[in-house]
């Protein structure tokens, strides 16, 4: 994207910048004059990315912390001061347990990460964003969590996957229904399959498969143009819709696994 792509963001903060899609968002967004507030859990691959988003222009602050951390996301959001964007990006998914299914462990920390996680970043944010003056069009500021096309898709092969990013996408969507009239938007971010290492042991077929500079650039443009719901590729998503749709028991296994 050029740098007049409609991305008025002074001051961003971004989780899960340490990797795939998270660092494709904060070097989309590295700019000068733009302030990034990043967080991720690896303080070596987070401080890579801060430098690669400093020599991009951007005046960078870096936290290392785990998003399940409430205090640590809640201290991290009240540091960062005034902000126009925060982007919930944070997030996990399991294969199957044994005997197919997901053990109770790997259930507890996706919707941990998925959800709790996310609300950690996103409760926060919205607080501090009420009580900001109102810039262009009267936005306070935006709120955006990633969730995916699997939230729309009950799949048998990631069951919590799945729940954990609907639960979210309801949340983000009900709720931009009534902080939208404050001047605070909240956008539900539903991305397909996502060329990342989340993604990197499907081994069955992920049409529509995405750079994560492509995702974070149609993600981003999206919330520039204050949709609430920001679904892409269109097909996978008409797809998604329609598999929803159907009783559980056709629907297979495996295409809502590691979405992005």
């Amino acid at each position: 994207m050029g740098r007049n792509d409609g991305w008025n963001w002074p001051s961003v903060a971004l989780t899960g910048a340490s990797s795939g899609l998270g660092t494709a968002f904060a070097l989309a967004l590295a700019r000068p004059g733009r302030r990034l507030h990043l967080a991720g859990r690896d303080p070596a691959r987070l401080a890579a990315v801060a430098d690669r988003c400093r020599a991009a222009g951007a005046r960078v602050t870096e936290a290392a912390f785990d998003v399940r951390d409430a205090d640590a996301a809640r201290g991290w959001i009240a540091a960062a001061g005034p902000l126009d964007l925060a982007i919930a990006n944070a997030g996990v998914s399991a294969g199957p347990g044994k005997g197919g299914g997901e053990d109770a462990e790997a259930v507890a920390r996706i919707f941990a990460v998925n959800l709790a996680g996310a609300l950690n970043t996103a409760l926060p944010a919205l607080e501090q964003m009420r009580g900001q003056p109102p810039g262009p069009g009267g936005i306070r500021g935006r709120m955006a969590v990633v969730a995916s096309i699997a939230a729309f898709v009950a799949s048998p092969g990631a069951p919590a996957y799945c729940a954990s990013k609907a639960a979210l996408q309801r949340w983000a969507e009900a709720t931009d229904a009534t902080t939208r009239h404050g001047g605070v938007r909240v956008h539900a971010l539903c991305p397909g399959f996502i060329r990342t290492p989340m993604t990197a042991h499907n081994d069955f077929p992920m049409p529509g498969l995405m750079t994560p500079e492509e995702a974070a650039r149609k993600a981003l443009d999206g919330i520039a143009r204050g949709r609430g719901r920001i679904a892409y590729p269109w097909f996978l998503y008409a797809g998604a819709r329609l598999a929803g749709a159907l009783p559980v028991r056709w629907l297979s296994a495996a295409p809502a696994k590691g979405r992005g």
